[in-house]
C-alpha cells in the first residue's frame, strides 16, 4: 500500500506530538537545506519577499521539500547561485500517525480495526498559522520579479493558499 493523500494530514487537529524523544521509528526529516543562494552575503541584497499563509494549515515535510527544490531551482537557473539568498522559515516538528489496515483477501481476519488504532509514525508536519510566514527570498531591486515567480512556484506544491509579499518598509516601482 502507497503513502496516503496529503490532505488527510493537513487540518490543525488536536494537541500538538512533538516529542520524538519519546517515540520509535519517526522517520527522517526530507528537508535538505533551509539556507539556499548566496548565504555570506544575503544583508547585501536589499530587496525582501516572503511567502504567506492564508491558512492555518499542517504542511509535510515531502511538501515543503518539494517548494524548496521548486523555488531555488527556479532562482537558480534565472539569477545564478550568488545572488539570491532564499530561507525556509518553517520546521516541521509535528509528527503524523498513520493505523496501517492490511488489505486483500482474508484482511478481515488478520486485524483488530479500530481496537487499539493509535498509529505508527509515518511522518512529520509544521503547523503554520494564517498570516505566518513560510518562504522569505532575498534579491537585488532588478531580480524581484524572478523572486515573486519563484515563490508562486513554491505556493503550487503547499496544500495551502498564499500569497506572495514584500517585507515592511519597502516599496518598489515597476
Amino acid at each position: 500500500m502507497g503513502e496516503k493523500f496529503g490532505k488527510m494530514y493537513r487540518q490543525v487537529k488536536g494537541q500538538a506530538y512533538t516529542r520524538k524523544e519519546y517515540m520509535s521509528g519517526v522517520p527522517g526529516n526530507k528537508i535538505v537545506s533551509f539556507d539556499m543562494g548566496n548565504r555570506d552575503e544575503k544583508e547585501n541584497f536589499p530587496v525582501q519577499m516572503s511567502l504567506i499563509s492564508k491558512e492555518k494549515v499542517q504542511i509535510s515535510h515531502n511538501s515543503l521539500e518539494s517548494a524548496r527544490i521548486a523555488s531555488n531551482s527556479y532562482l537558480n537557473k534565472q539569477l545564478g547561485p550568488k545572488n539570491y539568498f532564499l530561507k525556509l522559515r518553517t520546521y516541521p516538528h509535528q509528527v503524523l500517525r498513520e493505523n496501517k489496515m492490511a488489505t486483500g483477501a482474508g484482511a478481515d481476519r488478520v486485524q483488530d480495526g479500530m481496537r487499539l488504532a493509535f498509529g505508527s509514525p509515518v511522518g512529520t508536519a509544521a503547523r503554520i498559522d494564517s498570516g505566518q510566514k513560510i518562504f522569505s527570498a532575498r534579491v537585488n531591486p532588478e531580480d524581484y520579479k524572478h523572486a515573486r515567480k519563484a515563490l508562486k512556484r513554491a505556493v503550487m506544491k503547499l496544500p495551502t493558499p498564499g500569497k506572495v509579499v514584500f517585507d515592511e518598509g519597502q516599496e518598489l516601482i515597476g
